[in-house]
């Protein structure tokens, strides 16, 4: 077991350079909005990797995305208006479905037929509350968007939060995996500096990290005494998959409660995401009288926590952008950093090169 007071591995060692940003990689699911938020109204404008795309639903109220960008003179659709299951250019009224054929030109009289141009379109998925759009192509792949945990599980209750951040998809997801930040960032709100020692085992396979935490007495602030009046022994877990989601998991006793964490990082561009995470929550009690009281309780809590990770992710983003680059020294504490790092980093190469081994480690370090 390594000791993070000592540097053992040499690769860990030395300063890691890299690009801010490490790659905006497009053969991916991406959400692009909470389904709630998509209506029959009016269009929704959205940045996913640089690229401006419009969403709305047609007259049968399936979801769409294509290019922001009106072939005629440029105007932005999401400006415009939804009619006949179709949208109209804000600009000059041309009109699309939702194929991205235009149908209608009304400069061009009655009689006009209809310019065969069409604007890029990008396949749609909706499941578990969310809208996600592959960026790859105008093809999707035969793999479906990622299973949101517990979404409709019978015990369990769910709500999203929706939370803009001034950084890359890699420090984020380091950020939601990261066990140490959280006795300085979340200080009192989350957990406390004890100076106690804590064991970790890192996995890493072809498209995922898996960390497991022994600390059964973890302290884990308000949650703790919401979810585990009885002291039960706690299993933590953390998760993250390619490209861009990571999952943490308290779980007390037999799983007799819980609250789990996923987060859905969506690039809108280098330096800038926005994030869609899902907080799963069972009760230690079926409580049903008490949860219009509870579930506000959490959603505050948990709205507290995470602008305290959006501060230090603007401070700490504006340095990756000043400097263009990253220069990280890791410790044995932050191998799960690292294995993340290179599974996003061979991606970003197109998968180039040798891709990185499966791998396991196991760490102590302090909080």
């Amino acid at each position: 077991m390594c000791d993070a007071t000592i540097i053992a591995a040499e690769r860990l060692r030395r300063p890691k350079t890299m690009r801010s940003g490490a790659g905006l990689l497009k053969n991916y699911w991406y959400v692009a909005c909470l389904a709630e938020e998509l209506g029959r109204k009016k269009p929704l404008a959205r940045t996913i990797m640089e690229e401006r795309l419009v969403l709305w639903r047609d007259a049968d109220g399936r979801a769409v995305a294509m290019l922001d960008r009106c072939l005629h003179r440029n105007a932005p659709l999401s400006e415009g208006d939804l009619f006949d299951g179709c949208i109209g250019c804000p600009y000059h009224g041309w009109t699309y479905d939702r194929d991205g054929a235009c149908v209608n030109v009304p400069s061009a009289g009655p009689e006009g037929a209809p310019v065969a141009l069409r604007i890029e379109t990008f396949p749609v998925r909706e499941r578990d509350g969310l809208v996600w759009v592959w960026m790859g192509g105008d093809v999707a792949p035969e793999r479906e968007p990622f299973a949101m945990p517990f979404y409709d599980t019978p015990g369990w209750r769910r709500y999203y939060m929706v939370t803009a951040f001034d950084n890359d998809v890699t420090s984020l997801v380091e950020n939601f995996m990261d066990v140490p930040h959280t006795v300085f960032v979340h200080r009192g709100w989350f957990r406390s500096r004890s100076r106690r020692a804590v064991d970790m085992r890192v996995e890493r396979t072809a498209d995922s990290v898996l960390v497991s935490y022994e600390q059964p007495d973890d302290q884990i602030g308000f949650t703790r005494l919401l979810l585990n009046p009885k002291g039960l022994p706690m299993t933590h877990t953390d998760r993250f998959y390619m490209p861009n989601i990571t999952r943490v998991d308290y779980l007390w006793g037999e799983a007799e409660t819980g609250f789990v964490i996923t987060s859905q990082c969506t690039p809108v561009d280098a330096g800038r995401s926005m994030v869609y995470t899902l907080i799963s929550y069972k009760l230690p009690i079926s409580a049903p009288l008490l949860t219009p009281v509870l579930q506000p309780l959490l959603r505050r809590y948990t709205r507290a926590v995470i602008e305290q990770d959006v501060d230090i992710m603007r401070v700490h983003g504006s340095v990756l952008r000043h400097y263009g680059e990253r220069a990280y020294a890791s410790t044995p504490a932050d191998y799960h950093h690292v294995f993340i790092e290179s599974l996003r980093d061979h991606a970003a190469a197109g998968g180039r090169g040798e891709a990185p081994a499966p791998a396991r480690e196991e760490v102590r370090f302090w909080i």
